[in-house]
């Protein structure tokens, strides 16, 4: 095999290389895709929808360590996001942010109340809510528990979500939704 040769098989294996890592960071730190498998946050996403997660804005996870890089700015409530999820650490979830740490969170007549007032989040006055789970009976309130949150799914009769199972831990998040990204016709912003 001439010298030349050798050389461009060697700059296509460095190229292949580069790539791959580069991918295993931007997916570790920045962004990365995902597929909604179920209904639970219709008509937001669909079954199938394909999404991006910002991964850097509520600060990244470091992998193999319980360190995260710093918080571009904390959750904030109506925000979209992704989490592992408390009860199989296996799998990742997405539903939208609802209350916040030492938030005082009721549903009424299908509302969403925080500390006695109604939500002031225009996406909340769109989805009606229903008091079904351990957590929610009709004229219970929650308190969310520090570095936690309450996590509500858009498609609210049949989202299985911290009425049923409790509270995210902040050291669950993954990220933001973003973007869906695919298919075509569904292409938009998240809000």
């Amino acid at each position: 095999m001439s010298l030349k040769k050798k050389s461009v098989i060697r700059d296509w294996i460095e190229s292949i290389i580069i790539a791959f890592l580069l991918a295993l960071v931007i997916r570790a730190f920045l962004v990365q895709a995902f597929k909604i498998p179920t209904g639970s946050m219709r008509m937001t996403l669909i079954e199938g929808d394909l999404i991006l997660v910002n991964k850097f804005i509520y600060g990244a996870k470091i992998p193999f360590t319980n360190m995260r890089l710093p918080a571009l700015r904390q959750p904030k409530r109506g925000d979209v996001i992704v989490f592992i999820y408390p009860e199989d650490k296996s799998k990742d979830f997405i539903k939208r942010l609802v209350g916040l740490p030492g938030d005082v969170v009721e549903i009424k007549g299908g509302s969403i109340y925080i500390n006695d007032k109604p939500a002031a989040e225009a996406i909340f006055n769109q989805i009606y809510y229903y008091n079904r789970g351990q957590l929610t009976a009709p004229g219970e309130k929650i308190v969310v528990p520090q570095d936690s949150y309450f996590v509500l799914g858009d498609n609210s009769a049949t989202s299985k979500d911290s009425r049923y199972w409790g509270f995210v831990p902040k050291n669950n998040l993954l990220g933001q939704a973003m973007v869906i990204y695919w298919p075509i016709p569904r292409i938009r912003v998240i809000k």
